[in-house]
């Protein structure tokens, strides 16, 4: 746990530890980019520990922390402390949820300046749960989404929750969309706009914060995955 893992040019990914939200023990992983000027952006950072920040001061120096849903904030003040210099992005939402957290910017469906060019993101809106951000890192080719596709091995659940998980869609070979993110999305025509935004672009991979990556032909398993936001 915690080795980084290339996952392509300039990009790495890692699994951090379980966490619990809702009662529910979700599986963890982050991504690091290496942006042209050698620093480096950590999307969804897990939680920190000796090992992995050793492999990550390796890379270069970390300019950005980025959480790309409301939702996964929990690792973040330990990010803080480590790494005060660099500056702190969350999604819609994100500064509400998590008060004691001093975020620096919002993310918006523009590419930040300091990325723009190497990464785009697109804000999948109408969702009542969160509002995510999915990102393209271009060099790579890999397409990274936090909550909105996820899959879970069977047994990794118990009791009560193994049936909710499956009831949801959350365990199986392929990752979905959670049913409870489906019924939540009541701005329909918001997702779309932002799907064919994603399905735009030439995706060869796809990370995942909760789900198994995707190594091959992305922008296909991209088109499939997001089929129930309709026509």
């Amino acid at each position: 746990m915690n080795a980084l893992e290339p996952f392509g040019e300039e990009i790495w990914i890692a699994d951090g530890a379980p966490v619990v939200s809702a009662g529910f023990c979700y599986s963890t992983r982050m991504a690091v980019i290496r942006l042209e000027d050698g620093g480096l952006l950590l999307w969804s950072p897990v939680a920190l520990n000796q090992t992995l920040r050793a492999a990550i001061d390796a890379l270069g120096p970390v300019r950005f922390l980025v959480t790309p849903t409301a939702m996964h904030y929990l690792a973040l003040p330990d990010w803080r402390v480590a790494y005060p210099n660099a500056k702190l992005y969350g999604a819609p939402g994100a500064a509400a949820r998590a008060k004691h957290i001093a975020f620096d910017a919002e993310l918006g469906d523009a590419a930040e300046p300091a990325w723009a060019g190497q990464i785009e993101q697109v804000l999948m809106r109408g969702n009542l749960i969160a509002t995510e951000a999915v990102f393209f890192h271009r060099k790579s080719g890999a397409v990274l989404v936090a909550d909105l596709l996820q899959n879970f091995p069977q047994g990794w659940f118990k009791g009560w929750q193994a049936w909710v998980a499956r009831m949801d869609g959350m365990v199986g070979e392929t990752a979905r969309t959670p049913q409870k993110f489906r019924a939540a999305y009541v701005g329909r025509k918001a997702g779309r706009a932002a799907r064919a935004r994603v399905l735009a672009w030439p995706a060869q991979s796809v990370v995942m914060a909760h789900g198994t990556p995707v190594r091959e032909e992305g922008a296909a398993f991209l088109a499939r995955a997001f089929t129930w936001l309709g026509p």
